[in-house]
């Protein structure tokens, strides 16, 4: 990727790309969590079921992960253009989310959504290089972090507000006032320090990759349903991983393939993309069933419903400044192993808790999980310090990939543990409360498995090697970097 020189900036002034880093931070951010207290409501006006109100996240997730690898050279051939045309296209999904009276049209826009923030994001991040001097730079790193801070802690009481005293409709057209200020911001300026790259992006590949993962999420998804949904499941999983076959031995004979070989030879960077999906997996599904399961086992309103998950966010807020130090003195692999350990240990304790209907003894464990995922956080920041200056664009892109992916499996599997134990509770006799949040309990004890084990893969996976010449202990700080996952 093509950057202006180091020290240099362009004609853009540094308060103006801080605001523009801001606004994409918090908004990107926002549309992943917001969503989860405003789907029961979406449900009941839309008339849709659990199995399809799944995809109001996976549709924005997926396309977002498979398309981000590419993103990096469409904005290195087009620009600002690129992110433009990003904003547009995230403006117009909202607008059709907003607007939307059935799921299909709902579904398309947050697709829509999903494919713009494959461009926005790194093109955010992109300018924190092209238009910063150096010394500027880590002012707006922590500017992003604060953003993508008070957007998981708003995310889901925001969106439970908004759908119970406005409309979920509002939940898309709220992000127009972010969206509109960051196109004039943008277009502020020229771009000094950049010329166009002549690599042309492997748009096919990424369809290609995408495609795979959609089908394969849609077969877990539809497995899920009543009556003739495993009849679908079975040749939607099996269309989807030939799809990603034929991917694979594509990128085999590129010759230049959309993530490179070398970095996938990189012990540390390959175990922290498995780290991070087993945390995806496990915390995405539970943050976006949580809300459902207050609402509907507990009672409480959409706004209510998801107070509850500010508390891990807090907990994240909390143990941040503690990460640094613990890191330097033990050494990041100990330092994720305990952290996920903690969130293993809050999720059971969620799972053990879940069966009194009432949110007072959800509080302490959901901090816990808050506090324990604080100290995953130099998971991205050790994968990026092993994968090389050269590779880091890539790296970036393959790690936001990885998240985001997991995200939407997430739903998807512990989607599939809450409705198919619902069902066996509801043709026991159960009621449809009692039945919701059994299932609930069962996806909550996986997820705490998958976080046991990425715990116990965490020490081997991240330890440095015996050739690196330092301890653990001697980690560098810029290592210990609060990025989003």
């Amino acid at each position: 990727m093509n950057i202006a020189p180091a020290g240099s900036r362009s004609g853009r002034p540094p308060a103006v790309v801080l605001t523009v880093v801001a606004f994409v931070g918090f908004v990107t951010t926002l549309d992943n969590t917001v969503v989860a207290a405003a789907a029961p409501s979406m449900g009941r006006d839309l008339g849709i079921e659990l199995a399809v109100l799944q995809w109001v996240s996976i549709a924005y997730m997926l396309p977002y992960a498979g398309l981000v690898l590419v993103a990096g050279t469409v904005l290195d051939r087009l620009g600002d253009r690129a992110l433009l045309a990003g904003f547009g296209l995230f403006a117009a999904g909202a607008v059709v989310c907003g607007a939307a009276g059935s799921a299909v049209p709902l579904l398309l826009g947050r697709a829509a959504q999903g494919v713009a923030a494959a461009l926005i994001v790194p093109g955010t991040l992109r300018l924190l290089r092209t238009e910063l001097p150096r010394g500027r730079r880590a002012t707006a790193a922590a500017t992003w972090t604060a953003a993508l801070a008070a957007a998981l802690a708003l995310g889901p009481w925001l969106g439970g507000v908004v759908s119970q005293y406005l409309h979920w409709s509002w939940i898309f057209y709220g992000n127009l006032p972010f969206v509109v200020p960051a196109v004039v911001l943008v277009a502020v300026g020229t771009s000094g320090g950049e010329r166009p790259s002549a690599v042309k992006p492997r748009v096919p590949a990424a369809l290609a990759v995408t495609t795979g993962l959609v089908l394969l999420t849609a077969a877990l998804v539809t497995a899920s349903e009543a009556g003739a949904g495993m009849s679908w499941s079975v040749p939607l999983g099996v269309l989807g991983a030939l799809v990603l076959t034929g991917f694979a031995f594509g990128e085999r004979r590129a010759r230049e393939p959309l993530v490179p070989p070398r970095l996938l030879r990189e012990r540390v960077f390959l175990g922290a993309n498995v780290l991070l999906l087993l945390w995806g997996l496990g915390i995405s599904g539970v943050v976006f069933f949580t809300p459902l399961v207050h609402q509907d086992y507990l009672g409480l309103g959409p706004g209510a419903a998801g107070l509850p998950l500010v508390l891990v966010a807090l907990g994240v807020i909390i143990a941040t400044p503690l990460v640094g130090p613990a890191v330097r003195k033990l050494g990041t692999h100990r330092v994720v192993a305990s952290g996920l350990g903690v969130v293993a240990l809050g999720l059971f304790g969620l799972a053990a808790v879940n069966p009194v209907a009432s949110v007072a003894p959800r509080v302490p464990v959901l901090l816990v999980v808050g506090l324990g995922s604080a100290f995953t956080a130099p998971i991205t920041s050790r994968a990026l310090d092993e994968s090389g200056e050269d590779d880091a664009g890539t790296a970036s892109g393959v790690l936001t990939a990885a998240r985001e992916l997991s995200s939407a499996f997430g739903v998807a599997v512990l989607g599939l543990v809450v409705s198919i134990v619902q069902q066996h509770r509801l043709a026991a006799g159960s009621p449809e409360p009692s039945a919701l949040a059994s299932g609930y309990t069962h996806a909550v004890l996986l997820a705490a498995l998958l976080q046991a084990i990425a715990a116990s893969l965490a020490w081997p996976l991240l330890r440095p090697a015996p050739f690196d010449g330092s301890a653990a202990s001697a980690e560098p700080t810029s290592r210990v970097k609060n990025s989003r996952r």
